[in-house]
């Protein structure tokens, strides 16, 4: 398993794979607890000192809860400070605007940071930086923990075929091929090509596709196409990235392409859970720490710190993500946290009035309100603009049914006088992440 780079990102790579692969076992959750409490004040130590936002709060005797909490707006008001190679925010955009436009992803910031830019679907784009070593680290680790044990015997047998992994992705880059090597066989399908040169280029491949990463709604519509039998080329692994997956949509994905579907949870601030073996879903706490804000009924907002990430330092950075876990440790044996559903953003929660008082309703609640209807339909859209419910059906004979059982299912859980009115399916662009739930503020 040889990466291009230098000796030393090589090495890190290997070392990486091998620790997330088969170390990395804590006999409790204490033990990995003090680990962490251990590895994020090194960090700092280190790190902070250099990043000339955190220098004056990592000193002796500080505090970690006496750092500030920091979101989006404050980390790109802050970002020249923020990060420990003196990078300016208007360089680093520069560089990712440029790569936007010419889909050429080869530029680098500093001589040689990958500069990433998010999708910005709450917003303004989120910018990060990436060094080759840490680069490098997300290589091995997203290896070690999605491939399964086929896929890593293949990669570890240099007589056997390389591995080929299809990524669906916005944007390509540095990031992304640090797993090219001699033994990984890396193609990238950029999301603003039309569908159709995407069904034909893996149609075409002479031997069955290790693995294919893409976002939730590029399966579905793969799916869709084997299903029509456009697609049959054999899939060994199939990964979910980038946008949540619904439980409908899961079982549609696996059942066409005859495979269970793993799931890399990533955003702009770093790798946050992968799945195991068993299926879970396993918050990444070998190197990220979670704090949580409640919402209540178990619900939380993640505050995370990537003791990982030494360029553009990410510490108490409240994401905008709504998260429940599981109180149960997982059958893999592995002591992280298990999430039971990343359940969308902040602003996927409904604000509705009802008899007294604001009803919040969760994507969650909302998925499985639309799942009650015996109607079918391909597809579905909901955006809330003030009292008033928007809902948009694509493929669906039976608008109105779906309609009225949406009111009935929100007027059940409080909301007073559902206000659901129909609309006309939405022009999207296919380069954003697909959210089913949002709510509008003007």
């Amino acid at each position: 398993m040889v990466s291009r780079g230098s000796a030393r990102e090589r090495g890190t790579l290997v070392v990486r794979f091998v620790r997330a692969r088969w170390g990395y076992r804590f006999r409790g959750r204490a033990q990995l607890e003090r680990w962490q409490r251990r590895r994020v004040a090194r960090h700092l130590r280190v790190h902070g000192a250099r990043a000339p936002f955190y220098a004056p709060l990592v000193g002796p005797g500080a505090r970690f809860d006496r750092i500030p909490v920091v979101d989006k707006t404050a980390t790109l008001h802050r970002f020249d400070e923020m990060n420990t190679r003196g990078v300016r925010l208007a360089d680093a955009l520069a560089v990712a605007r440029q790569a936007e436009r010419t889909r050429d992803f080869a530029p680098l910031v500093a001589g040689d940071l990958t500069v990433g830019l998010s999708s910005g679907t709450s917003g303004r784009p989120g910018v990060f930086l990436v060094s080759p070593r840490e680069r490098m680290r997300w290589a091995g680790t997203v290896l070690a923990r999605v491939l399964d044990a086929g896929a890593v015997r293949r990669l570890l047998l240099p007589w056997t075929r390389p591995l080929e992994i299809r990524f669906f992705l916005r944007a390509g880059g540095h990031l992304y091929e640090s797993v090219r090597s001699s033994r990984v066989r890396f193609v990238f399908h950029d999301l603003l090509e039309p569908l159709d040169t995407h069904v034909s280029s893996l149609a075409g491949s002479r031997h069955p596709i290790d693995v294919l990463v893409a976002p939730a709604s590029v399966l579905v519509a793969l799916a869709a196409r084997r299903v029509a039998g456009d697609l049959p080329v054999a899939v060994r692994q199939v990964v979910s990235v980038a946008e949540v997956l619904d439980p409908h949509d899961r079982d549609l994905v696996e059942r066409a392409f005859g495979v269970r579907v793993s799931e890399v949870y990533q955003a702009t601030e770093g790798l946050l859970a992968l799945s195991c073996p068993a299926g879970s879903l396993h918050l990444h706490e070998e190197s990220v720490l979670v704090e949580r804000d409640p919402l209540g009924g178990g619900r939380f907002v993640p505050i995370v710190t990537d003791f990982d990430r030494s360029t553009q330092l990410v510490v108490r950075y409240r994401l905008d993500d709504v998260l429940r876990v599981s109180p149960l440790q997982c059958a893999c044996g592995r002591v992280t946290r298990v999430l039971e559903a990343v359940e969308g953003r902040e602003d996927d929660v409904l604000h509705l009035p009802g008899e007294s008082r604001r009803v919040e309703v969760f994507p969650d609640t909302v998925r499985r309100a639309m799942a009650v209807p015996s109607v079918e339909w391909a597809d579905w859209r909901i955006r809330q603009h003030g009292t008033v419910v928007e809902l948009a059906l694509l493929g669906c004979a039976d608008e109105g049914a779906v309609r009225d059982s949406l009111a009935a299912s929100l007027a059940a859980l409080g909301v007073h006088r559902p206000d659901v009115r129909l609309v006309p399916w939405p022009s999207e662009d296919p380069t954003a992440k697909v959210r089913r739930v949002a709510r509008v503020v003007a």
